[in-house]
């Protein structure tokens, strides 16, 4: 059986990282590489990245954000916001990003996905989809959440995955930054659907929480808050995790 993986999420507006509710209220939690390197120090198998209010004029940003990590980081790391072309998302892994995620872009030009897996290989190719619960579905949202695509979240999903997409970033927007746990229906049929790793994000607050994402059937869960404000550490949830039998990335060796 394939390890769990722990990932943390840096949402990054101006220059720092940020933390809201359902995208918005937003507080400052510092400076992205800072932070990236105490989750990096605390064994977090990867991070993500996402320029939240990215436009064409902030791509600059994003690309020496990657330069930076990928100088400092010595684990995984995912760059999204505002990719919108096929040279967008190579000036991000030619900066040093491991993968790349897509979101608006790739919902309003689905070849974008097959562009970039042909191009860079699948596992690059993160798709990134914003999930909110209308009537009794999940619609796709757009534009950091704010456009409302009209389109069944779970179909865009497997499309997504014919198309060439090497994992899904999930996020319930529903639960983001509330601390109320997973949408664990949403969850469980995202990977039921498609044979993808599901990454679960959006509503983690409790190490309860993490196990509950994994054991609805994702690869891997995203937190931001319950670490970037100190409630936990990225040691004391995998190893939480581990007590609770969940198969982790192996840790390693403390230095003191």
């Amino acid at each position: 059986m394939l390890a769990k993986r722990l990932i943390v999420c840096l949402d990054v507006k101006d220059g720092r990282v940020v933390k809201g509710v359902n995208f918005v209220g937003l507080r400052d939690a510092g400076d992205p590489v800072e932070c990236a390197l105490r989750y990096d120090a605390e064994e977090a198998d990867e991070l993500v990245f996402l320029d939240i209010t990215a436009g064409h004029e902030k791509r600059n940003t994003a690309i020496e954000l990657a330069r930076r990590c990928a100088q400092e980081l010595s684990i995984p790391f995912t760059i999204g916001g505002g990719v919108r072309t096929v040279a967008d998302f190579e000036a991000l892994l030619r900066a040093g990003a491991d993968k790349v995620a897509i979101n608006s872009a790739a919902v309003r030009r689905p070849e974008l996905i097959s562009e970039c897996a042909n191009r860079f290989g699948v596992q690059a190719v993160v798709l990134a989809v914003d999930a909110r619960k209308v009537g009794a579905s999940w619609n796709t949202f757009v534009d950091g959440g704010r456009t409302d695509t009209g389109r069944n979240a779970l179909d865009w999903i497997r499309s997504a995955a014919a198309l060439g997409a090497g994992e899904i970033l999930l996020t319930s927007m529903d639960r983001d930054g509330t601390g109320n746990g997973f949408d664990l229906d949403l969850t469980r049929r995202a990977s039921q659907i498609v044979k993808l790793p599901v990454i679960a994000s959006g509503g983690a607050g409790t190490l309860e929480h993490l196990c509950e994402g994994l054991e609805a059937g994702a690869s891997a869960v995203l937190a931001a808050g319950m670490f970037h404000f100190g409630k936990y550490t990225v040691r004391q949830a995998k190893e939480f995790m581990r007590t609770h039998g969940i198969n982790m990335r192996p840790a390693e060796e403390l230095v003191s």
